[in-house]
């Protein structure tokens, strides 16, 4: 195979659920070659895991994926704390590296709003799930209109939200309200999180309210229908399950679902963050 034609090499940095399934995902894709799954310590269940699906694994962290090189992507998804180290060790390998902890570092990424910049930037920063699920509608409905307000609610199921997860809360509140200011242009945004206990458990659900003068309702349902088949396109399961338009206010909600995979279906946080790490990935490939 041509130089220029081989699959990019790529590592991923934690072997958590979303470590494993961006492995998975990786792994099926046509263009990428995934090179090794590292955690960080010789005990992970998730490291086993990932060897019993006949990945290459190591125990030994950002020190094995550099003695992996050359790689041509990793993506980290252990915690906001770890990830400057890791940017640190990467930065003058040239090295792209796709971030999924929400430390807002890096160039903040958005496939379907700002996707063709992503080859352009060495270090990546993919926001938050609830970004992710999100900022493809709030920046939609910005083109038609200027929200003076913008309030998220993100609720997932407590089965999909590991110790990482769950030690970032606040660097994931803090990531995405600045992320949603940056592409929507509204001064005043609130995030708020729920893990819920319930069970069954509930598909991953972002609920968004926007205030805005000057709101014209036919044009914003048919930019939010069209934001939302762009999403789809790597995240199957995306939907909008409820939308109100009235003068000067704006509510609707998305819900997520994991579709494929080894993930359970109300793991659909994870699988819209992850199908568009990927995606980023494919298109390092493809501006190579």
């Amino acid at each position: 195979m041509a130089a220029d034609e081989r699959r990019l090499r790529v590592a991923v940095l934690g072997a958590g659920l979303i470590g494993l399934d961006l492995a998975e995902k990786a792994s099926r894709s046509a263009e990428l070659e995934l090179a090794l799954v590292a955690g960080r310590s010789r005990d992970s269940l998730g490291l086993h895991r990932a060897a019993d699906m006949g990945y290459a694994t190591s125990p030994d962290g950002i020190a094995a994926v550099l003695a992996a090189g050359p790689l041509d992507v990793v993506f980290d998804a252990t915690n906001a704390d770890s990830h400057a180290e890791h940017w640190a060790a990467l930065r003058g390998t040239g090295t792209a590296l796709i971030d999924l902890t929400p430390t807002g570092v890096g160039k903040v990424i958005v496939p379907t709003v700002n996707g063709a910049q992503a080859p352009a930037h060495q270090h990546l920063n993919l926001v938050s799930c609830g970004g992710q699920a999100a900022i493809p509608l709030l920046h939609a409905i910005s083109q038609r209109c200027a929200p003076s307000y913008i309030e998220l609610v993100s609720t997932g199921a407590s089965a999909s939200a590991g110790r990482a997860t769950r030690l970032n809360l606040d660097q994931y509140i803090a990531t995405t309200s600045a992320a949603i200011r940056t592409f929507t242009g509204t001064r005043d945004a609130k995030v708020m999180v729920n893990l819920s206990p319930a069970r069954p458990e509930p598909p991953f659900r972002v609920a968004m309210t926007l205030l805005a003068d000057g709101i014209r309702p036919a044009p914003v349902r048919t930019t939010i229908a069209a934001a939302a088949d762009a999403v789809r396109a790597y995240a199957p399961g995306f939907k909008v399950t409820s939308l109100v338009v009235d003068a000067g206010r704006i509510a609707l909600a998305v819900e997520v679902t994991a579709t494929g995979g080894r993930l359970p279906r109300h793991a659909g946080s994870v699988d819209i963050i992850n199908g568009a790490a990927v995606l980023l990935a494919e298109q390092y490939a493809a501006a190579r």
